[in-house]
């Protein structure tokens, strides 16, 4: 009887957040339709381990926005050519222009986390890339640029068990890359690397929003609700909007200690 009980707990689950995710897509077509009566540019970061789920959360929050004003950014290795120009330059020439919203997979955060890691940036580069970057978002918030950066955080654990799904799910292979491989191997480096990245990079023109996304569903439900929280738009159902707080929340560096990022 237990089974059963649980089975229909899963199945009661899967509809609450099928039923909320709709509404939620609802919110954002509304959201949407704002942003292009008023010419308004946003921009959405979305950061965090390999696994932690950002494919999955954007594929929702696009689902039925029109695609002539919706456009995600996942910019692949750098050229030659890039490798020979400011750093931002091939991010910038992405980014919103008015009545759009652009969804960054991954940015020019690049630099402090994965290239960091693995030796693709030298020290120098990385060190100015630390100091330049507020300034660099400063300057976009002064154009008049809405910009929103989330850092989708997972367990040790949950990466492990993600991956190993990655690597036998057929349909799944197109995500696999050497990277991914490397992710197990150097989790403490990426942990150190993600620790300076926040504490360097938060700041009053772009704070960070740490979300927590070991459960896939809640946190795709609760970014979602944060991103219509935090920007206007006309007939807003404030009751739906409001994320849970245990699961999306601004940075702060005694997360880091307290168990509310993951070590």
């Amino acid at each position: 009887m237990a089974n059963m009980s649980n089975k229909h707990n899963t199945s009661t689950d899967k509809d609450d957040y099928k039923s909320t995710l709709r509404l939620l897509q609802i919110e954002l077509v509304k959201l949407q339709k704002h942003i292009i009566k008023n010419n308004e540019r946003i921009l959405i970061i979305f950061e965090g381990r390999d696994a932690g789920g950002k494919d999955g959360t954007i594929k929702r929050i696009i689902q039925y926005l029109s695609p002539r004003e919706t456009r995600v950014v996942a910019l692949g290795k750098p050229s030659d050519r890039d490798l020979g120009t400011w750093y931002f330059q091939r991010f910038t020439q992405h980014l919103p222009s008015a009545q759009e919203m652009v969804l960054f997979n991954r940015s020019w955060y690049n630099r402090a986390g994965v290239e960091r890691v693995m030796g693709f940036c030298s020290e120098d580069q990385y060190h100015e890339f630390l100091e330049t970057v507020p300034e660099y978002e400063q300057m976009l918030v002064r154009s008049g640029i809405k910009l929103l950066k989330y850092y989708l955080d997972i367990s040790k654990g949950e990466q492990k068990k993600r991956l190993k799904d990655r690597s036998q799910n057929p349909l799944k292979q197109w995500k696999i890359s050497p990277i991914d491989k490397e992710a197990q191997k150097h989790w403490d480096a990426y942990s150190l690397a993600r620790n300076v990245m926040l504490a360097r990079t938060h700041h009053l023109s772009a704070t960070w929003t740490i979300v927590r996304a070991d459960n896939k569903q809640s946190a795709r439900i609760n970014l979602i609700k944060d991103i219509l929280f935090r920007l206007d738009y006309r007939d807003k159902e404030a009751g739906l909007v409001l994320p849970d707080a245990d699961i999306v929340f601004n940075y702060a560096e005694s997360y880091l200690h307290n168990g509310m990022i993951a070590p």
